[in-house]
């Protein structure tokens, strides 16, 4: 089997490190002058590694080998949230520069054909996995029209200031691919409270978003009374609290939910509120208990409504995400593979982030494989995780991608 240059990998983890430093962390969105250099980085990483490369239409860094198929598909995305950790993303980017090289160097592997991939986008600053969905085909073009970024720039105007507009966009070559492998920071206490190295995933939560407005009438803090009150942000910590104490009676095991942002309306301590808005996000790889607590806080706001007191509207912040299955034969592999690089210190476990692959494994069986977080901590400056970690992984996923491949040849004949 390969071997992967540790030094190599860590070295080039560092490279793209710098590229958008801030302090221990990284500050690399989307279109960013910072961003783009990394692609263009990037971009002569994968050529140096033997593949045809080029930065598309939408800003996805594909590095294709020339070697025929079967083909096995591994990357990530190197874009950054806006005080981003310096592995979210480029660890599984980074790996698949390394594991082409590891295969092209090993007299067993060096015809195996590999691509290599950078998604562009995955963290939403414009539109999120605009880049794997743009591959797959699924991108909705009225959706990418009004897409905008944090800073109020629109998508085609990125698109046009960074070059990027009218260059052609890829998209999946049928019958190219046996699969996607991604690698990826857990984000999570899972695997290090454990005492565990590798986690090979089995699904990718859904994610569902709520926005629930809360409208009484602004008035006099003093001078009205208690009993003549339409206090909107009251009705919202209602709410609020009995979310907190029903969800969990509703919830699977792995459910998460998050009130996110909450704003009170006209926001002075001498004025009642008039309006409120409560942000609700909720994630499980389980459809049936999303629908029930999307159905939870729908009946809660009703309750309040149907006092006549605080007008109450509810909408949905974003398409729902459904929860996304791992390839099992791709996950067999990956389990072989961690087995025999960490014995006993791994698992099967379920990712509570989104990745690329819940777009992709519409088109293309996907797996992946986390590392541990240190502190679970991630999307933040402080986020990390040990050497011999990044290592072993990177190990893992070589022999996994070497494994899919060698099948999918013995299947070919």
């Amino acid at each position: 089997m390969p071997r992967i240059n540790a030094d190599r990998l860590m070295t080039d983890l560092s490279r793209l490190r710098a590229i958008g430093a801030f302090g221990t962390g990284v500050v690399r969105p989307a279109f960013s002058a910072e961003d783009m250099t990394a692609r263009r980085w990037l971009q002569d990483r994968f050529t140096e590694a033997g593949l045809e490369t080029v930065i598309d239409g939408v800003g996805n860094v594909f590095g294709r080998s020339p070697r025929p198929g079967p083909a096995l598909l591994v990357g990530s995305h190197s874009d950054t949230q806006p005080r981003g950790g310096w592995l979210d993303g480029a660890l599984g980017v980074i790996y698949a520069l390394e594991i082409v090289r590891a295969l092209a160097e090993d007299a067993s592997t060096a015809d195996y054909a590999v691509d290599a991939v950078s998604w562009q986008d995955e963290e939403s600053n414009f539109l999120g996995c605009l880049g794997s969905r743009s591959w797959c085909g699924v991108l909705d073009v009225e959706e990418e029209r009004a897409a905008h970024g944090r800073d109020g720039e629109s998508l085609q105007d990125a698109l046009v200031r960074t070059g990027l507009a009218g260059v052609p966009r890829l998209v999946r070559e049928p019958g190219r691919h046996v699969g996607y492998l991604e690698a990826h920071i857990e984000q999570g206490l899972v695997l290090e409270d454990a005492g565990e190295q590798l986690g090979v995933v089995t699904s990718i939560v859904g994610i569902r978003g709520m926005e629930l407005t809360f409208t009484g009438e602004t008035n006099h803090a003093g001078t009205t009374t208690m009993a003549r009150r339409r206090d909107a942000a009251t009705a919202l910590f209602e709410v609020a609290h009995r979310i907190n104490t029903i969800f969990p009676e509703r919830a699977g095991p792995h459910t998460v939910w998050t009130i996110g942002n909450v704003s009170l309306e006209p926001g002075a301590a001498s004025i009642i509120p008039g309006r409120a808005t409560l942000m609700l996000q909720f994630r499980d790889p389980d459809d049936g208990v999303l629908d029930r607590l999307e159905q939870t806080a729908t009946e809660l706001c009703d309750e309040i409504a149907a006092r006549g007191r605080i007008g109450v509207a509810v909408r949905r912040t974003r398409s729902p995400v459904r929860p996304s299955l791992m390839d099992t034969d791709l996950q067999d592999h990956i389990a072989a593979a961690a087995q025999a690089v960490a014995p006993g210190r791994w698992r099967r476990m379920p990712s509570a982030a989104g990745h690329d692959p819940m777009v992709i494994h519409h088109c293309l069986p996907c797996g992946m494989l986390f590392i541990p977080s240190i502190g679970g901590i991630s999307h933040d400056f402080t986020e990390d995780s040990h050497t011999e970690d990044i290592v072993a992984g990177c190990q893992a996923l070589a022999d996994a991608t070497a494994s899919v491949l060698a099948a999918a040849r013995a299947r070919a004949g």
